[in-house]
């Protein structure tokens, strides 16, 4: 009966893989266009906000308020929420904390920005409060180490004369012995 069964039943036909062309012949199969349509039709979700974002709360401290000349976070007035707003609308169209300032100081001028630009003269800003607390510093220490250094002054070794000639001398001495 077994038999029977197997003669019944009907015969699989072997398996074959399907063929793929390899990586190097299906990028040739495709036409260079639509290649580099799949491209940026792929990419482009992916690079449109590729840069780490910015947040509101960061920026509000690095931006000053023209009016009132505190930074955003402190300020309530209607050019700050102006401001907030921009950059609000900056932030959710993905622009980069860079880009935002950039407009800003296009908008309003350096004085917009909480510190000063690292580059040409606002670099002074910043390097003279290092240097003038190094010269302080230094000048401190020149002058601890002449102190140290001080010789003290050497003691007669007679007794010391007055100064005076022997008439004067003589004149004092005898209005000194009358308050005896």
């Amino acid at each position: 009966m077994a038999e029977g069964l197997q003669t019944s039943l009907p015969r699989a036909e072997p398996r074959t893989a399907p063929v793929v062309p390899s990586g190097g012949a299906l990028l040739r199969a495709l036409r260079p266009k639509q290649w580099a349509k799949n491209v940026l039709v792929f990419a482009a979700p992916a690079a449109a906000c590729a840069h780490p974002r910015t947040s509101l709360g960061y920026l509000q401290g690095q931006v000053m308020c023209p009016t009132c000349h505190t930074t955003l976070e402190m300020s309530d007035s209607p050019a700050a929420q102006r401001i907030k707003l921009f950059i609000a609308k900056r932030i959710d169209a993905c622009w980069t904390t860079k880009q935002i300032e950039s407009a800003l100081v296009a908008n309003y001028g350096q004085g917009i920005l909480a510190a000063p630009s690292h580059k040409g003269f606002d670099l002074l800003a910043w390097w003279l409060p290092l240097a003038g607390v190094l010269a302080g510093g230094l000048v401190l220490a020149f002058g601890v180490w002449r102190w140290s250094r001080r010789k003290e002054p050497e003691e007669p070794d007679g007794p010391a004369g007055s100064g005076l000639d022997e008439e004067t001398e003589r004149r004092l001495d005898d209005l000194l012995a009358r308050f005896d």
